[in-house]
């Protein structure tokens, strides 16, 4: 199921400050700390591929699984998702690329270069998930929240540029 496509934002919501913008088919962080989500339907076991750039390595982001309806609270997804993270140069390892925020440390932060395109395929089933960056397993966590939700995209703060693309989701049954 493609969730964006690239060329506009049906089905999806903002929730706090700041937004996204449409430029050459990607979806671009704008201010926050705000959430866009996927409103249309929330999703049990499944894969999320998706696509993402930063314009400077330390450039903050994150993809969120599994959350409520959070209304205009981003905060919403912290509590009560699972965010898998953007933010190579993140002091604490579970903060770092490929992590599970707060919960589970990358193996190994596989990030291509600022610009340059990577590619997450989040795998969720029950209470295991798993994330492959770039091709390469890099975490993979037991959880203790919901096994169904919505799925979302950051744009953290006013300093961080990032980008994305080719939103798809694959259920699992």
């Amino acid at each position: 199921m493609v969730l964006f496509g690239g060329s506009g934002t049906q089905g999806w919501r903002m929730a706090g400050p700041g937004g996204f913008a449409l430029v050459d088919g990607a979806l671009q962080s704008d201010g926050g700390m705000g959430l866009l989500w996927y409103a249309e339907r929330p999703f049990a076991d499944f894969v999320l591929d998706i696509d993402w750039q930063v314009a400077r390595v330390e450039d903050n982001s994150g993809v969120f699984v599994r959350f409520p309806e959070p209304g205009d609270d981003p905060w919403v997804a912290v509590r009560e998702g699972y965010e898998i993270q953007i933010h190579d140069t993140a002091a604490e390892p579970m903060h770092q690329t490929g992590g599970v925020y707060s919960f589970a440390a990358p193996s190994t932060v596989a990030s291509n270069p600022p610009g340059s395109w990577n590619h997450y395929a989040i795998e969720c089933v029950g209470q295991t998930y798993r994330v492959v960056l770039n091709g390469l397993a890099v975490t993979q966590f037991t959880g203790r929240r919901g096994t169904a939700g919505h799925v979302g995209l950051q744009n953290h703060d006013p300093n961080s540029i990032v980008r994305f693309r080719r939103v798809t989701l694959t259920t699992i049954d």
